[in-house]
Parts: structure tokens; sequence; C-alpha cells
């Protein structure tokens, strides 16, 4: 792999760790935003994959909700990975040179649905059958992006967790999204020794990321950050929407 690119993936994961540690989130979505930008979504998921998986069991146990957690979230996260599943072809299928525009297109919607501020409510009564079908819309998605944000992360804002129950539980969701992800990888041969080490770079460079991400949040306000991020995110999805449309139609 060129060094050129290397030293982007290791500045790409910085930002999204930096990220990540002042927001709590994001690590996945904004480097996989970024690394389509040089990639196909497959390769750029190969990548993530690991530092996804270890800050995500790093955020699983900090906090004394597992227990609960689990218990609400089951169906979310078994609908989920069995959508990852379901649509495992996706990333190298003759449908994968879209998993950018569908990136591009949920990058988008997300941020604009998170910087509106829309919620909704799920009564605890249907929470579990509600959590079955988002977790499998999410999987399905996710398999095809690399990308669990959406809808599963606005249904978990509107089950009413507290906030630091949320914060522990999109760690224990986002774990078992990229267990079943890498599963998927394994399978279609796209986890390899060529992968490793821009793993390494990745994994090194997001937690250096999280802990710089970790201080500037102590010193700054989060939602006027949160509020920047967002509104790149949007002209990022368009970028990634145009240049796939662009790059097909030339193919």
């Amino acid at each position: 792999m060129a060094e050129s690119l290397l030293i982007f993936i290791a500045a790409a994961f910085l930002l999204a760790g930096f990220i990540k540690g002042v927001i709590g989130l994001g690590l996945p979505t904004v480097s996989m935003g970024l690394l389509a930008v040089t990639m196909p979504p497959s390769q750029a998921l190969a990548i993530v994959i690991v530092p996804a998986i270890v800050t995500n069991i790093w955020q699983t146990f900090v906090g004394p909700y597992l227990r609960n957690i689990i218990i609400r979230l089951w169906p979310l996260m078994l609908g989920t990975a069995f959508g990852i599943w379901l649509n495992g072809d996706m990333l190298t299928g003759p449908y994968a040179r879209y998993g950018t525009i569908i990136l591009g297109i949920l990058l988008a919607i997300y941020a604009t649905i998170s910087l509106r501020k829309f919620t909704f409510s799920v009564a605890p009564s249907n929470e579990k059958w509600i959590g079955g079908i988002v977790g499998v819309i999410t999987g399905v998605i996710s398999a095809a992006t690399g990308v669990q944000v959406v809808p599963s992360m606005p249904f978990m804002q509107s089950i009413g967790m507290e906030k630091d129950e949320l914060v522990q539980a999109l760690g224990v969701y986002f774990t078992v999204a990229t267990l079943a992800l890498a599963f998927n990888l394994t399978t279609a041969g796209l986890l390899s020794a060529a992968t490793a080490m821009p793993g390494v770079i990745a994994l090194t460079t997001s937690f250096a990321g999280m802990f710089i991400g970790q201080a500037v949040r102590t010193r700054m306000e989060p939602d006027t950050f949160r509020r920047w991020f967002l509104i790149a995110m949007i002209f990022l999805g368009i970028y990634l929407v145009g240049s796939a449309i662009y790059n097909i139609e030339r193919g």
C-alpha cells in the first residue's frame, strides 16, 4: 500500500478518534466516509473493523448497565446480526459499487436528523418487536456501507435511556454489529495480511485521537463542535454521492 495512502488513513482515523473522544461516537461513520473518497466501501470496512471493535469493546464495559442493556436490546442486536448476514454479498456482489452512494445518503440523512434534534418515543411494550425490525433494517444497510447509525441510533434514543446508559448501550450494540461485519469480511476473504498494517495504523491513531478529543471535551462546548461536525458530514455525504455517480457513469 502506498505511503501516501497510509498517511491519509492515519489522518482519517486521528480525526475520527478525535470526534469520538469529544462527542462519544462517530468513529466508524467518519472513517468510512473519509476512506470512501479513496477506496471502495469493502476495502475501507476491512480497515475500519478492528479499531471499531476494540474501541467499542472498551466502551461496552464503561458503566454498570450491561445486564439491563442486553435485556432491552437483544432483539435489536439479534436483528442487526441477521440483517448483516442476510445481505452479506453486498460488499462483493454486482451492486457493491453502489455502496458509496448509499453511504453518502445515510451520512447526510443521519446528520440532518441529528441537527434538527428530531425525537420520538417508543412505548416499553413495543420495544422488543420494533427493535427487531429496526435491527434487521440496520443490518441490511450496514452490510452494504459499514455504518450502523441509521435507523438504530434514533431507536435507541427513543426508548428513554439515560445519558450514561445510552453511551454504554452504543458500545454494546456496535460491538455486536462490528463482530457480525467481521464475520462477513472474513467469509468474503476481505480480511487478510494486506489489511494488517493499515489496521494497526488505524487502531493506533484512533486511540490517539480519542485521548486528544477527551482532553478537548473538557475545554469546549461539545454541542458547538457537534453542530459543525454534522454540517461537515452533510457536505461529505453529498460529495460521496456525487463522485460515486460520476464514476459509475464514466465506467
